[in-house]
């Protein structure tokens, strides 16, 4: 039994007879006597008995109205509830801690301009939690400092970051105009955690060159390797975009890394994740940010 069913059953219920429900509907009278005996053949009970050119329900058909009358409003209701979620429902968001602390409170104030009654819910860790939240689906899509790892993300880089090494003023390196892997390599390094971008960016850098580090102080916030960087206790190497304040207000001194590390910012989903629109413009206004 079809929807289609019910509602032509509703509509002759409400208008007592074939005819008027017929105009209604704008189909054609036999085809509305056919559902009515489809229906009455289904349930194996009259719904209606017919008086000359009256019909009327009969007490099975007036117990079918009150179902059929819920099917249709939640069938209604669901067709505007479902169609309008994309702009009513929720988007999950997951970001490394650099694009969450610089870039996603710029990107939702944007977003939520053009979709009000989204929510937006966000989540911000290293890289790799974030790629674990993906491939879980507790999240929808994300925006980190590296390329996935595992071969069921898809990655679209939407801007692009350097990384540079950074000390105290009083430091001796701070006098340089550049530093070298092998510079760095004899400081005491302050580093991201493992599991980071920004440590595993830092790793592969120092092993391209032979080199590797083994460092003082690691930490999963930025801001106390910062700290710890403006009060000497050593190097170490940021995004810059994470860094510039301090370089700008004194309390840290830029040095140029030679060679430079370069990255793409990437937004990222699992490869069977259907984007919703508003999905997809989220993505739009990714690429539209510059860092």
């Amino acid at each position: 039994m079809t929807l289609r069913h019910m509602r032509i059953f509703l509509s002759v219920y409400q208008n007592g007879g074939i005819t008027k429900a017929a105009e209604q509907l704008h189909i054609a009278q036999p085809s509305v006597s056919l559902a009515v005996k489809e229906l009455e053949a289904y349930y194996g009970t009259r719904l209606f008995d017919r008086m000359g050119r009256r019909i009327y329900p009969t007490e099975n058909g007036k117990r079918l109205y009150e179902y059929a009358l819920r099917i249709s409003e939640l069938f209604d209701e669901a067709q505007a509830g479902i169609k309008n979620w994309d702009a009513i429902g929720s988007i999950r968001v997951g970001t490394s801690i650099t694009i969450g602390t610089m870039l996603l409170p710029e990107l939702i104030k944007k977003f939520k301009t053009h979709y009000p009654a989204l929510s937006v819910k966000a989540v911000i860790g290293n890289s790799d939690g974030i790629e674990h939240r993906i491939l879980s689906n507790t999240i929808d899509l994300a925006l980190i400092e590296n390329h996935p790892s595992h071969e069921d993300i898809l990655f679209e880089p939407f801007a692009q970051d350097s990384l540079c090494a950074v000390c105290s003023p009083a430091n001796p390196l701070a006098k340089k105009a550049g530093v070298s892997p092998a510079d760095l390599a004899v400081c005491p390094f302050l580093t991201r955690e493992k599991g980071s971008a920004v440590r595993e960016i830092t790793d592969a850098y120092f092993a391209l060159h032979g080199l590797s580090i083994s460092p003082v102080w690691e930490s999963a916030s930025t801001h106390a390797i910062i700290n710890a960087a403006a009060q000497d206790i050593g190097i170490s190497v940021l995004p810059q975009m994470l860094a510039e304040e301090y370089i700008k207000n004194g309390s840290l001194t830029k040095l140029p890394l030679e060679p430079p590390i370069n990255r793409n910012l990437n937004i990222i989903y699992h490869k069977s994740k259907f984007l919703t629109p508003a999905m997809r413009d989220f993505c739009r206004l990714c690429r539209e940010i510059t860092p």
